[in-house]
């Protein structure tokens, strides 16, 4: 008789899962607070005294890295969101279980998108 296919991972297995997803939640929050840091940071930067064709070129060039900075702080509030997300999962044993295909996310997968809701056959079905 051929193995049965696995249906969720095991307590051990999440456990391992847990950590990683733990480990970049905590990075995921630096960055997110450097970006915020960065952001405030770029509104004051003391270019008062200079030439005003300086001062005009790098207010443009303020602009859009506020611009810039504000994406990725908005990327990074979702990353982080999916990542409490796929803790949530976790404790509930859903984690890793595709939400199309109802299969098992593979576990190399999971480890390098932790916070992935569809396996590749169903990311694929989506193209």
């Amino acid at each position: 008789m051929g193995q049965e296919e696995k249906l969720r991972y095991n307590d051990k297995e999440l456990e391992e899962f847990k950590l990683l997803i733990n480990e970049k939640l905590n990075k995921a929050k630096e960055q997110l607070t450097l970006i915020e840091s960065a952001y405030r940071n770029d509104s004051n930067n003391g270019t008062d005294d200079t030439s005003p064709t300086f001062k005009a070129f790098d207010e443009g060039s303020e602009t859009m890295s506020k611009e810039a900075n504000s994406q990725l702080a908005i990327r990074q509030e979702k990353f982080i969101r999916d990542l409490k997300n796929a803790l949530i999962r976790i404790e509930n044993k859903t984690y890793g279980v595709c939400r199309v295909t109802g299969k098992l996310i593979m576990a190399e997968r999971l480890r390098i998108v932790p916070h992935a809701t569809l396996s590749i056959e169903a990311k694929n079905m989506q193209k």
